[in-house]
Formats: structure tokens, sequence, C-alpha cells
């Protein structure tokens, strides 16, 4: 190896250590939503539809960044209602994990033991990538 062999390869785990963890794959989150939107739609608040979808969940335009339980008309059950209570926020990291085994989520972020989700899908793999397609689909930011 050169002199500059370490020197690469220092850069490229700096590199790779500065990405953002879980940051997640847009194209591949759009493929795997398709195992979502039996349940949910993506509709614009100007009524633009992005993704034709279920009305059993909630819409997730603009989930990211979204208060929880605050989707009007919708009914959540007892445990996001409380998750909601104390004010959280969807970001992509929570939207990733919450995927992953919703109901085990809303029991330990809750407070509520036992706390059952509706959602009874589970996505092992790739809550990321559906995370990051999620905050894709989202309304512009306010400007100032």
């Amino acid at each position: 190896m050169t002199r500059t062999g370490p020197a690469i390869l220092a850069a490229v785990a700096a590199l790779a250590l500065a990405a953002p963890a879980g940051a997640g794959d847009v194209a591949a989150g759009e493929k795997a939503f398709a195992k979502c939107k039996a349940c949910h739609m993506i509709t614009g608040a100007d009524g633009t539809e992005v993704v034709k979808g279920g009305k059993i969940g909630p819409n997730l335009y603009g989930v990211v960044g979204r208060a929880a339980g605050s989707v009007a008309d919708f009914k959540y059950s007892e445990g996001l209602a409380a998750v909601a209570a104390k004010g959280l926020v969807w970001d992509k990291t929570m939207i990733a994990e919450y995927l992953v085994d919703p109901s085990k989520w809303l029991a330990a972020n809750s407070g509520i033991a036992g706390a059952r989700s509706k959602m009874t899908f589970k996505l092992a793999k790739g809550g990321e990538d559906v995370a990051a397609y999620l905050a894709s689909v989202a309304p512009p930011p306010a400007s100032n």
C-alpha cells in the first residue's frame, strides 16, 4: 500500500461517519410504500393525490415534522393518543423505529403498558427508506 492509501481510507471512513445514520433511500422507500398504501394515502392539503391509498390509516402527507395524532377526524389508538399528549413530533428516526413493531414502540413510548397500535403491519427492514420517502413528500418549508 502506498503512503496515500491510509490517507484515502481515513478520508472514506470520515465521510461514512459524517453521513446521517439511517438516512434512507427515497427510491427504495417509495417502492416499499406500496405495502403501506393498502391503509394509507398521501394527499396534499390542496387535494393533490401523491399516492392513492386506503383510508384505514391517517393521511401521511407531511407526517415527518408533524405532531403525532394530529390528523383531524382520525380516531387514534389510546397509545398513540398518549404519545400525542406528550407532544411528540414525528421525525424520520421515530417513524423507522415505529414501523419495526408499532405496538412495541407505543408501549415503550406512551407510558401505557401493553399499548396496542391499530397498525398491525410490521416492517422488519426498510423503515429508514420509507421514512426518507415520506420526508420527500412533505409540504414545502414555510418562507419567512
